[in-house]
């Protein structure tokens, strides 16, 4: 995994040390940014950044700021880090287009776990496209329409909508959805979910009405 580029964003020298040595035993090609605007600079610079654990309070500019300069060009998966753990904070980073959101301290393992899982599933090389309703879904140029106008998605609700689209017309629970998208054992807020599935729709326009609700358990992607 010498290839895999991993740029890890916080300004704790200690912080960036731990999560490096963790991810390097596993051969991913570690880099570090210690504020903001380095981090920036290194990803422009290096072009082929695979995913960014990002930490929210820094000196120059926060990892809010980051995520939001960022997403305005790229959908590389980000994973937010950060020592508070306000359901406002948490909420505030997946509008920003976070991918993941882990709370401090954490488990070096489970952090791994979580980005093997997020780049395992970015890189699965899945194609076909597949039209569901007005929504045609294609996995191999990553790309989406709604009445055949383009979406853009965020990676983490292309990976939603592909889970809904393999299920479709299957009433899913909100811990399944989770557990199969986040591709782990999730211990979090089903709110997570919900969050995601409100931004989707938004972005499908009328087509955002096949996510049906399933009160009292989840969503189902219908057809129609």
């Amino acid at each position: 995994m010498q290839d895999i580029k991993i740029l890890v964003v916080d300004d704790e020298e200690r912080m960036r040390k731990l999560i490096n040595d963790f991810l390097s035993v596993k051969g991913f090609n570690v880099i570090e940014a210690g504020d903001g605007e380095e981090a920036l600079e290194i990803f422009y610079k290096e072009k082929d950044i695979a995913l960014i654990l990002l930490d929210v309070m820094m000196p120059k500019m926060n990892g809010w700021e980051v995520l939001k300069t960022i997403r305005k060009t790229s959908k590389v998966p980000i994973i937010m880090l950060t020592a508070r753990g306000e359901e406002q904070d948490e909420l505030q980073g997946f509008r920003l287009g976070s991918d993941e959101y882990i709370t401090k301290p954490f488990s070096p393992k489970i952090l791994t776990a979580r980005v093997e899982a997020i780049l395992r599933r970015s890189n699965s090389g899945a194609e076909g496209v597949v039209k569901c309703g007005g929504v045609t879904f294609d996995r191999a140029s990553h790309t989406v329409t709604a009445n055949g106008k383009p979406v853009e998605l965020s990676y983490k609700e292309f990976e939603l909508l592909d889970y809904f689209i393999q299920n479709k017309n299957i009433a899913l629970s909100r811990e399944n959805i989770l557990n199969n998208v986040w591709d782990y054992d999730y211990f979090g807020d089903s709110r997570t979910i919900d969050t995601h599935v409100k931004k989707l729709r938004a972005k499908l326009g009328d087509c955002g009405e096949q996510i049906k609700t399933i009160w009292g358990m989840g969503y189902k992607f219908t057809d129609e």
